[in-house]
C-alpha cells in the first residue's frame, strides 16, 4: 500500500528536511497549476514517468514551462531506444500515485528501486523546488540542497542531466 502524505512528511522530518505545504484545489494540468496554486516561490515542477523499450523506468522532473524533446531524450538519460510514457498502473506500483499527481516525492513508495530519476539540471538552478505531496491537492516546498539527500534516503541517487530545451 502507497505512503500517505502524512507518512511522506514524518519521513521527511526524520531525515531532518524542512518543507512547507500549502493546500489548494486539485490540479492535473500544468495550465491549471498556473492559474489556481497562487503565488508559492520557487521552481514548479513537471514530472515525466516514462518507460523504455527494456521496461526501465524513468521519473524525469523539469520545469513546468520547460519543452522535453520525447523523440531523443533517450540518448540524454541512458534509456534503451525510444521512450513511452509509463502506464497508470505502473505508476501506482512503483510511485504511488495516480495520473495528474506524478511527483519527485513518489519515490518514497519505490521502495525497489525500480524507477530511475533524472533532475534537470535548469530545475536545480533554483533554490526551492515544489511538487506534489503523493496527490495533486497541495504543493510542498522543498530547498534544492535537501532534494537530493530525500532522494539519496530513498535509494535514489539522482541523475543531474540537461533535458530541457
Amino acid at each position: 500500500m502507497p505512503k500517505s502524505p502524512q507518512a511522506l512528511f514524518d519521513y521527511l522530518a526524520e531525515l531532518g528536511i524542512p518543507v512547507t505545504t500549502r493546500q489548494h484545489p486539485p490540479l492535473f494540468t500544468v495550465e491549471e497549476s498556473q492559474s489556481l496554486r497562487g503565488a508559492i516561490p520557487g521552481a514548479h515542477t513537471k514530472n515525466l514517468f516514462l518507460k523504455d523499450r527494456k521496461d526501465r523506468h524513468f521519473l524525469v522532473s523539469v520545469e513546468e514551462d520547460a519543452r522535453v524533446d520525447l523523440k531523443s531524450i533517450h540518448h540524454i538519460i541512458g534509456a534503451s531506444g525510444r521512450v513511452s510514457f509509463g502506464k497508470p498502473d505502473r505508476l501506482m506500483d512503483y510511485l504511488g500515485v495516480t495520473p495528474g499527481a506524478v511527483t519527485l516525492f513518489g519515490v518514497v513508495n519505490d521502495t525497489e528501486g525500480e524507477v530511475t530519476v533524472v533532475l534537470d539540471e535548469a530545475l536545480m538552478a533554483h533554490e526551492i523546488i515544489n511538487a506534489h505531496p503523493l496527490h495533486n491537492e497541495a504543493t510542498t516546498s522543498i530547498a534544492r540542497a535537501d532534494l537530493p539527500r530525500f532522494l539519496e534516503a530513498t535509494g535514489h541517487e539522482p541523475l543531474i542531466l540537461k533535458v530541457s530545451q
